[in-house]
């Protein structure tokens, strides 16, 4: 992990290209600073954070946010030394959250570290990065003082044992610098012994080509960006190098200055180092920031004698050679840094992991509720994506990556408008599985009902007319409930689109249905016992005011019943005779409020009936001529 230090765009470096040794001078400076994590590459602009990662399917992710600053962070990052042990601080928190960011996407409820956080979600309603995201900066800071500033102080000790002569001198202070160059150096090399670290290395030198190509001016594409350097001035590599150099330099000279080595008490002069060190780390961050940003300023032969070493560093331990997918995760990330950075409207995005469903159902019913989509649609959409009852969702459990990216892409189309059942492609319709698409309606609970009445109508041996029959809903279910009683399904529509659709849920559900394309009995032959219609009815005025989700996307042919809502039973009645067999039955759905203009369309009649909806509405009329 490197931390971020970017410069002001403008400023002039030259890097040598992979496959030619000429200098390439650059077009364009950058402000952006980047760091490699697990599988992944992110960068830091002017008012964002961008990370791009490859997920285990093999998608790249992307997690955008935009940064703010408070006044005071600002000021502190325009004063010299000071703004150096901001840069490093913050970066520690920060580049450490993202690791973790990154590592989240990996999730698995398989592994321990799953069943860990399974644990955490279900017992403490907590998320487990959170707290590992801070157990990590503190371990981090500890191995870092335990390694560069206690290991050394001991060594030394240890030396002086054999060496008396040591204590006091100039060699006392070399040696323990020396001792700091090699644990260094030992450290970046047995890291590599681990093969997520050398990958972490290869994004590293994705994210190295990508500035680099950006700052000559080239097409980022992957052809274009493996031909340049790996290695970057401004990496946080050469500024550990730097860091190291500077405390060598910085704590000799406090060292001497203020005698630690005449204590005579063994014991007490090992702390008192380890305490000067300690202190002095904000003042050597400081100085070795500016050191740094004041070398990428330059190009001469006198300067890389400074950057060799860090160069050096990078081009032996730190980066290695990414392939293709590498460069295209470490371009995408810093496409979408230059896009936010560029328009402030730009939205941020988030990587698809883990999670707490209780959190996450409520974060999307208030997404639902703001977009004012009934709050049962995330519900429904959890219920099938996790594949419980509706009612087991109060029991709370980690939602894995896997479900979590299917419920974040319904969720997406969702507040679009577009409704809930054409998303997820079907419904479930009276014990069958229905297909459902703009083609036609979606099957409503009260046509559930409807197709519940014609089934308990039907006597064996009958023959049953399904008009305007959509997806085909109520034949299908009639189909299927009277199989085996020599009951004969047809049905007709005016759409062709929807009767191809009723069709496939017929072979869907194996049933056999005859179908006609037609304007109502257009088409239709024959006498039948029952005939069932679920018209249009919706009065033509009223479109506009239903919801936005059937407004513009469910078929308005199959909604709009003309003025006043009627006009498809006016039609019915004037036909209805010459298809029904003797003592034959209609059965009609309607709106709100029509049935008692629907009983006087058909005054000729042996009896009629009005049956009401769950919601005790008056919602069916059953006729028999």
């Amino acid at each position: 992990m490197e931390p971020y230090f970017y410069l002001l765009s403008g400023e002039n470096n030259s890097f040598m290209s992979k496959n030619k040794k000429e200098k390439k001078q650059k077009k364009c400076g950058t402000y952006i600073g980047g760091q490699a994590v697990l599988e992944g590459v992110t960068f830091l602009g002017k008012t964002c954070q961008a990370t791009a990662v490859r997920a285990p399917d093999g998608e790249i992710q992307i997690e955008a946010k935009r940064i703010s600053h408070g006044k005071a962070a600002v000021t502190a990052k325009k004063i010299p030394l000071v703004r150096g042990v901001v840069n490093l601080f913050s970066s520690l928190v920060s580049g450490t959250k993202t690791l973790m960011r990154s590592a989240s996407v990996y999730g698995d409820d398989e592994t321990e570290g799953g069943k860990i956080q399974k644990w955490f979600a279900e017992k403490l309603k907590m998320n487990v990065m959170d707290i590992v995201t801070y157990i990590s900066v503190f371990i981090g800071v500890a191995l870092a003082v335990g390694l560069f500033i206690v290991l050394p102080n001991f060594l030394i000790e240890l030396l002086k044992n054999f060496f008396p002569v040591l204590g006091g001198t100039v060699w006392e202070f070399v040696l323990q610098g020396v001792f700091k160059l090699v644990i260094f150096l030992i450290y970046l090399t047995l890291i590599l012994l681990l093969k997520d670290i050398r990958r972490l290395y290869m994004y590293h030198g994705a994210e190295h080509k990508t500035i680099n190509a950006f700052e000559h001016g080239a097409e980022l594409t992957p052809e274009n960006v493996k031909s340049f350097s790996r290695i970057h001035d401004r990496c946080g590599t050469s500024f550990l190098f730097i860091v190291l150099i500077i405390n060598i330099v910085i704590i000799s000279l406090v060292y001497w200055g203020i005698g630690v080595s005449s204590i005579k008490n063994d014991a007490l002069q090992v702390l008192a180092k380890i305490g000067v060190e300690i202190v002095l780390l904000p003042l050597i961050a400081g100085v070795s920031y500016e050191i740094l940003k004041f070398l990428a300023k330059f190009d001469n032969a006198f300067v890389n004698i400074f950057k060799a070493p860090g160069k050096l560093l990078q081009k032996t331990l730190t980066t290695r050679e990414p392939d293709d997918e590498m460069l295209e995760v470490a371009i995408a990330a810093f496409n979408k840094t230059l896009e936010m950075d560029a328009d402030e409207n730009a939205a941020e995005t988030e990587f698809i992991t883990s999670g707490i469903l209780s959190k996450m159902l409520e974060e999307t019913k208030k997404k639902f509720s703001a977009a004012g989509i009934d709050e049962s649609d995330a519900e429904w959409l959890y219920s099938l994506v996790l594949g419980v009852k509706r009612s087991e969702l109060s029991e709370d459990r980690t939602v894995k990556p896997s479900e979590s990216k299917r419920i974040k892409q319904i969720e997406k189309e969702r507040l679009t408008g577009r409704p809930l059942w054409y998303i997820i492609g079907d419904t479930e319709f009276y014990d069958c599985k229905i297909k459902v698409d703009e083609r036609a309606l979606i099957p409503r609970p009260e046509t559930e009902l409807l197709a519940d009445i014609v089934v308990k109508s039907v006597e064996d041996g009958d023959k049953v007319l399904d008009l305007c029959t959509g997806s085909g809903c109520i034949a299908v279910a009639v189909a299927k409930a009277c199989n085996g009683r020599g009951v004969s399904v047809t049905a007709s529509d005016l759409s062709d689109a929807a009767i191809m659709l009723a069709r496939e849920n017929a072979n869907y559900n194996s049933v056999n249905i005859s179908f006609a394309v037609g304007d109502m009995f257009e088409n239709v032959h024959g006498r039948f016992n029952i005939i069932v219609c679920n018209p249009p009815y919706i009065p033509t005025d009223e479109i506009a005011l239903i919801q936005r989700e059937v407004r513009e996307f469910e078929p308005r042919v199959a909604l709009d019943g003309g003025e006043d809502g009627l006009d498809f039973y006016r039609r019915l009645a004037s036909d209805i005779k010459s298809y029904l067999a003797k003592d034959g039955m209609l059965i009609l759905e309607c709106g709100e409020g029509q049935t008692e203009a629907i009983l006087q369309i058909f005054p000729k009649r042996e009896y009629a009936m009005v049956l009401k909806d769950l919601s005790g509405v008056d919602r069916f009329v059953k006729i028999v001529f």
